[in-house]
C-alpha cells in the first residue's frame, strides 16, 4: 500500500532531513550525500525509498541524477508547512532557500 509505503519513509530522520533540504531546491545525490554527510550507497537508499513512496522523483541529466520534491503530493504539502516549524527541518529549509538565492 502506497500509505504504508509514505509512512515507512517519513518515518526515518535522514529522509525527512532530505525532503526538508530538497523542499526549496532540486539536488543531484552527490550534492545531498556532501550536506548530510553520508555515503552514497547510504544516500541511495534513502532517496530510493523517498522515489518509491511518491514523495520525490529523479531526473537523469547528464552523468548526474537529479531529485525533487514531487510539488502535488498531498503529504509533501503538509510537510512543508511542518518544516517552517520543525526545529530541525525549518534552518535545512532556510538554509536550502539561501543555497538557491546564491546560486542563481
Amino acid at each position: 500500500m502506497m500509505q504504508d509505503k509514505i509512512f515507512e519513509a517519513l518515518a526515518s530522520s535522514p529522509r525527512r532531513q532530505i525532503l526538508a533540504y530538497l523542499s526549496e531546491q532540486e539536488l543531484p545525490a552527490g550534492d545531498i550525500a556532501a550536506r548530510f554527510n553520508m555515503s552514497a550507497p547510504a544516500v541511495s537508499r534513502h532517496l530510493s525509498v523517498l522515489v518509491n513512496a511518491g514523495l520525490i522523483s529523479s531526473e537523469r541529466r547528464g552523468q548526474y541524477v537529479v531529485y525533487k520534491l514531487v510539488p502535488d503530493n498531498l503529504v509533501n504539502t503538509l510537510t512543508q508547512f511542518a518544516f517552517e516549524i520543525c526545529p530541525v527541518g525549518g534552518p535545512l529549509k532556510r538554509e536550502s532557500r539561501r543555497a538557491k538565492k546564491a546560486a542563481g
